[in-house]
Parts: C-alpha cells; sequence; structure tokens
C-alpha cells in the first residue's frame, strides 16, 4: 500500500491557517493536511530575523521538511508566493506543488499593490476589513453567498491580527518576483473560473516557472472555495495531490 499523502498548506495574507480549518474531516484516507499559521499571522509572534520573502519560506520549509513524504505543497494566495521561493532551495525535497491563485505576477500593474504602497494604506486597510460593521460589504465584495457567516466572521476578524499584513505588501514584489528561476517539479496551477482578487488569465505567467505545471481551472469557484465548499475543496485537493505524487519522473 502507498504510504499516505502529506499535503502542508500554506496560507495567504490576513487569516492565516484558520482557512483550511474546515478541510480535515473531508479528506479521504490516505491524504493528511498540515496547515501552519507562520510567524507574523493572527496569534503566531512576529519573528525580527524575518526579513524577506525567503525568510517566510524558510519558516514555511521548517514544517515541510518534518513532514513525511511523500509531501506536497498547497500555496494560496501568497502562500503561493512562500511556496515558490521555498522552491528554488528545496526542489528536491518537494514531491510536488500546487499553487491555487498565487500572488506573484503583475505586481507592478494590478491597482491593489499599488495603492498599498501609500503611507498608512495597508493598516487603513486591515482595520477595514476586521472591523465587524464591515463584514456584510466584505462577504459579498470577498467572499460568496455559499460562506457560512460564522466562517466569514472569523476569517476576516483574525486580519486584525495579523502583525505580517502590511509588511507583505513590502516584501512581495516585481523584483522578488523577476529573480525567480524555473523549478523542475510536478506541479498544478489551480484556479477557479469566478475568482475575483486575482484574475483567472494571470495563471499563464506562472508556466515560465513550472514548466511541468497543468492548469486546472475549476468552474463557480472564487478566490476562497475552502471556505465555501469545503468538502469539494478538500477532495480536489486530495486527488490533485495523489496525482503528482504519482507522476513520473521528467
Amino acid at each position: 500500500m502507498s504510504p499516505p499523502v502529506t499535503i502542508v498548506a500554506a496560507h495567504g495574507n490576513g487569516g492565516g491557517g484558520l482557512r483550511f480549518a474546515l478541510l480535515h474531516e473531508h479528506l479521504p484516507a490516505g491524504v493528511r493536511l498540515v496547515a501552519p499559521t507562520l510567524p507574523g499571522f493572527p496569534d503566531v509572534p512576529a519573528d525580527p530575523a524575518l526579513t524577506d520573502v525567503a525568510g517566510y519560506a524558510e519558516a514555511l520549509a521548517g514544517h515541510v521538511l518534518a513532514a513525511p513524504r511523500p509531501r506536497v505543497v498547497l500555496g494560496h494566495g501568497i502562500g503561493g508566493a512562500f511556496a515558490l521561493d521555498l522552491l528554488q532551495r528545496h526542489v528536491g525535497e518537494v514531491d510536488g506543488v500546487i499553487l491555487h491563485a498565487p500572488v506573484g505576477t503583475r505586481l507592478d500593474e494590478r491597482a491593489l499593490p499599488r495603492l498599498m504602497r501609500l503611507p498608512g494604506a495597508t493598516r487603513l486597510l486591515q482595520q477595514a476589513i476586521a472591523a465587524r460593521p464591515a463584514r456584510p460589504l466584505l462577504r459579498r465584495v470577498a467572499l460568496t453567498p455559499e460562506t457560512p457567516v460564522d466562517v466569514a466572521d472569523r476569517m476576516l476578524a483574525a486580519y486584525g491580527r495579523c502583525t505580517a499584513f502590511g509588511t507583505m505588501f513590502r516584501l512581495i514584489d516585481a523584483e522578488w518576483f523577476a529573480s525567480l528561476a524555473p523549478v523542475d517539479v510536478p506541479a498544478v496551477l489551480l484556479w477557479g473560473e469566478d475568482e475575483r482578487l486575482l484574475a483567472v488569465e494571470q495563471v499563464e505567467d506562472y508556466r515560465a516557472l513550472l514548466p511541468r505545471a497543468e492548469i486546472v481551472r475549476v468552474p463557480g469557484w472564487d478566490h476562497f472555495p475552502m471556505l465555501d465548499d469545503p468538502r469539494a475543496y478538500a477532495r480536489r485537493v486530495a486527488d490533485l495531490a495523489r496525482g503528482l505524487v504519482a507522476a513520473p519522473a521528467a
């Protein structure tokens, strides 16, 4: 019998590993999930030694290397940036990678990253996301009607406890993305067809970095399908992870 596949999930900005909390009970036999919250994200103290993307990627690598093989890294949002950076040094320690709507490309073109360069902008946005009066609007703008209200509230409130929130807009930039080299690893570029935060056509920009990647576009998914339908999301990423582990060597 094949050994269990371990998925190490790297979260995006703000909510930390909380976004993956609903998946565990829906994973099929033979697949397990590790979803750490990195330093500076909700309820985890910041680490002043982490001063660049590589530092956060190495913090993630600690969890990856501690997980039994075969292991697949799942990076969502800025977690995709950490995963890409991790692969620059640890590609031989990873059996596959799934980048789900990663942050990295077009950072000098997209409106939000440019806006966040203004003084005080990141703190203002963080406070707005976490504020209770704004949650009904944010549930409509960033989430979907399928996201349970209590789940959405916990997720949005966690942004207020994220000390690294603004730092991410400063560290993850176009210069960092341009420094990445292609890596030879079984990979999936996963995107929702209804994604509103990171346009689905961005998926093409990652082909050069992951030449072995399969592109998977899922109808009906927005940015947080792990909150909208955790059962379907768990099954999809489990199937993808098992397929990557079974992929023949290049």
